[in-house]
């Protein structure tokens, strides 16, 4: 009885994900290059409207992503989408006539889209993936991003990968461009550094790979509830079987390979918004919380920081 009542009290929590990238091939049915079956976003999204996603923020990492993401946005008044470059294609700003017209390129989308932008970025850090761009160049143009949270008073979504230390002090330096908060998603690090990105104003994001190791539940759940949100980062970043975090999952959904794609089916290893569930009854088993109190205060905490002018 008790896992039933937990079921239907899971269908009255809303749910906004954070970070879903919807541009990518996946979702027209394009992996690696080759094409395995039709294009099937709107399906995607149908599916998680059905299991209680609200809105749905996409995350852009590049100047043709935020194209490609507010065309998407335009599918439902549900969606929105982030404007900015991720660090690992932060060479983009130098191939471009130059790195301020690259600059210019994206406040032009903000200027003339505002109503379906909530958030700078994907912007930030990512050590684990130097072969893409270098320390330096991610460095410049994380900073220079920065300034495009306080012109636009626009809340930031900040990627950090292996690189707290220099991530927090540009942080630090930037001070005057955190006024709007945001998060830094797909957490992996350490206590100790989510308590200083807390410390600055951020928020937490929360997904699969948040949850891959017994380190990471273990500092996962001592994370202040009020600074938590939840994402998915899809198509990558699910809950696996293999991960420690499997155990505390209680929905379960239909899923089949690419090459034997069903309309009404998941495809295996390609995660899409409606897994965000999942992520919610991890939190809650790992914090002890009723699921409905902490998905509430989770949507709370997310709606105050990228929707409360909408």
């Amino acid at each position: 009885m008790h896992l039933l009542r937990r079921f239907s009290k899971m269908n009255s929590i809303p749910f906004i994900d954070i970070g879903a990238n919807l541009t990518d091939p996946m979702y027209k049915g394009i992996y690696n290059g080759n094409k395995k079956h039709r294009e099937d976003l709107e399906d995607v999204l149908e599916r998680c409207w059905k299991n209680d996603l609200k809105k749905i923020i996409i995350t852009s990492g590049s100047l043709q992503d935020s194209i490609d993401a507010l065309k998407i946005s335009s599918l439902s008044e549900n969606l929105y989408c982030t404007v900015g470059c991720h660090p690992t294609r932060c060479d983009e700003f130098n191939k471009a006539t130059s790195p301020e017209d690259y600059l210019n390129s994206l406040k032009n989308i903000i200027i003339n889209n505002r109503p379906k932008i909530v958030a700078i970025g994907e912007c930030g850090l990512d050590n684990q993936r130097l072969h893409f761009c270098s320390k330096l160049i991610q460095e410049k143009y994380f900073e220079m991003q920065l300034k495009l949270s306080e012109q636009f008073n626009l809340p930031l979504f900040l990627h950090c990968r292996d690189a707290a230390p220099t991530f927090i002090d540009i942080l630090k330096r930037n001070s005057n461009c955190l006024k709007s908060g945001g998060v830094v998603h797909s957490f992996d690090g350490s206590l100790k550094d989510a308590e200083e990105i807390i410390s600055l104003g951020f928020h937490i994001g929360i997904n699969g790979c948040s949850l891959r190791t017994e380190d990471n539940l273990k500092t996962v759940s001592e994370l202040p509830i009020d600074r938590l949100m939840l994402e998915t980062d899809c198509p990558w970043c699910e809950i696996k079987q293999t991960h420690p975090s499997y155990s505390y999952v209680q929905t379960k959904f239909n899923s089949v390979k690419k090459e034997k794609y069903k309309e009404d089916s998941m495809v295996k290893g390609r995660n899409e918004p409606s897994t965000i569930k999942q992520v919610l009854e991890v939190l809650s088993s790992l914090k002890k919380e009723d699921p409905v109190y902490l998905g509430k205060k989770i949507y709370e905490n997310t709606s105050n920081v990228f929707f409360k002018d909408k």
